[in-house]
């Protein structure tokens, strides 16, 4: 009894430890994939879609969030506030992993008018994240 139970013990501190031994690049695809199939549940004021890439030789993750705001001044500054926001409640949720930046992986996060170009683009890494999670 005290054998099988030593054996199933074993076993599973071998897979925990194969499952924590990942590198930063491996994280960085499991994390595309996850934040990607989560995608179509995720909600926030004035996203429509958002979608992540995965640059692995840079270390590097864009994440993308289209909304139907017009390209103008108005909506930059608002949509700059809002995105700022957003970032923050991300990374106290977890939906942005702090083990990943503190690993040397960046996020490039674009916050993007109905005609696809860039109302806000924030940088999430070691040096910016102290400062948006204020």
């Amino acid at each position: 009894m005290n054998k099988k139970i030593s054996q199933i013990l074993s076993l599973l501190i071998i897979v925990l430890m194969l499952a924590s031994c990942k590198n930063a690049k491996q994280k960085l695809q499991e994390y595309v994939a996850a934040y990607n199939t989560a995608a179509p549940s995720f909600k926030a004021d004035h996203v429509t879609l958002t979608t992540a890439r995965g640059y692995i030789n840079d270390d590097k993750i864009e994440l993308r969030f289209e909304t139907a705001l017009q390209q103008n001044e108005a909506n930059k500054m608002a949509g700059d506030m809002a995105f700022s926001k957003l970032l923050k409640e991300m990374i106290n949720k977890n939906q942005i992993p702090k083990d990943l930046v503190e690993e040397g992986i960046r996020f490039d996060a674009y916050f993007l008018a109905d005609d696809n170009t860039v109302l806000s683009k924030k940088v999430i890494d070691k040096e910016s994240i102290s400062e948006i999670l204020k």
